[in-house]
């Protein structure tokens, strides 16, 4: 009865030191994460065979990836006292 597409990127913090933070940007069709990346992996991860193809189009692009990379600094860690203060 249709198709489902989400893309959800998150901040996860495991102190308040902010040595631990990590930025995850996932990808989902029909309830199934196709690719993911982490910040603290450094590349995108695939867990399907779409997911596959895309992970190694995707990490071969170095513009691509430092953007992605630079998220952690740029939204992450100045949001970080806002996410604690919730």
């Amino acid at each position: 009865d249709g198709y489902f597409e989400q893309r959800a990127s998150e901040c996860r913090y495991s102190s308040k030191d902010l040595q631990g933070a990590e930025f995850i940007d996932s990808y989902v069709f029909n309830q199934v994460e196709n690719i993911r990346f982490n910040s603290t992996v450094g590349k995108y991860v695939g867990y399907t065979e779409l997911g596959l193809k895309n992970a190694e189009a995707w990490n071969s692009d170095a513009a691509g990836l430092a953007q992605e990379l630079g998220e952690l600094e740029r939204y992450c860690k100045p949001n970080a006292a806002i996410d604690y203060s919730a």
